[in-house]
């Protein structure tokens, strides 16, 4: 299972620009990056959804608050 590591600013964010770049490809359908937009908003929408990112379980970043 994948350990939270998103805070709720990120995850908006996060959500706000995965909707955003979904939408591109559907409004202009004759973009260059239309596939890319797609993608990248899907990743952006799931990471958002689920509060982890891969890349900080990498990197050991945490954007959320702990519990100590």
């Amino acid at each position: 299972m994948l350990k939270k590591n998103l805070g709720t600013i990120d995850r908006v964010i996060r959500a706000i620009v995965g909707i955003v770049l979904i939408a591109l490809y559907f409004i202009y359908p004759d973009m260059a990056y239309k596939w890319l937009s797609l993608i990248v908003g899907l990743i952006l929408l799931f990471t958002a959804i689920v509060s982890s990112c891969p890349i900080y379980s990498i990197f050991g970043i945490r954007t959320c608050k702990t519990d100590q």
